[in-house]
């Protein structure tokens, strides 16, 4: 989704740059949707901008997830749209939130606050039999997708050092993991902040 959410019960203010990042199921829509209602700014989402390319290219999701098998281009053209909302949104001294699964990567040092969420396979099985995509079709993108990054951008997608917060969603409720990630971005102080880890930068 691209957009302002609604005013959350909870508000803070800051200036800072999000990204949300995990697997399908984990929780990062509603997250992003939550912290951008309480920072009161908008937000984009990966996983929209993805039915916004099918749309464009009149496909369905299915048949647009099974052309990325068959070349890189949609993936970079994705990637290259995620890029420019990162080069934007990284020197506007505003804050916003960009969410999807390479969001932390993708942002790189532009980033103030990288977060990634994730869930036991079977939580998130669960939290996604109503979406248009499958489960197995999920699981199977998952695998692919992580080969793929490796392969165009040198990418591990398994590697979290680059995350500043990493939460189980399966152990918390998401009014329980908005208050902690609000806690952490509100309580942040960056005459205190010795360092987040480097991302190195790469070509889309």
């Amino acid at each position: 989704m691209t957009g302002y959410a609604e005013p959350a019960d909870r508000s803070i203010d800051t200036n800072l740059f999000v990204t949300v990042s995990g697997p399908p199921g984990c929780g990062a829509t509603t997250l992003t949707e939550r912290l951008a209602g309480a920072m009161d700014c908008g937000y984009v989402s990966g996983g929209e901008l993805f039915r916004e390319i099918a749309e464009e290219r009149d496909m369905s999701l299915s048949q647009l997830i099974a052309k990325t098998s068959e070349s890189e281009e949609i993936d970079r053209a994705l990637d290259r749209r995620l890029r420019r909302i990162a080069e934007q949104w990284g020197t506007a001294n505003n804050a916003f939130v960009l969410e999807s699964r390479l969001a932390g990567w993708i942002a790189g040092n532009r980033a103030d606050v990288r977060i990634w969420l994730d869930a036991p396979e079977d939580v998130r099985a669960d939290r996604t039999l109503d979406r248009e995509e499958m489960t197995s079709e999920m699981q199977v993108r998952e695998v692919i997708e992580a080969k793929r990054y490796e392969s165009y951008y040198g990418i591990d997608l398994s590697d979290r050092s680059i995350y500043d917060l990493t939460i189980n969603t399966g152990r918390w409720d998401p009014e329980s993991t908005v208050e902690l990630v609000l806690t952490a971005i509100d309580r942040y102080d960056v005459q205190h902040d010795e360092g987040a880890f480097e991302t190195p930068e790469f070509d889309i």
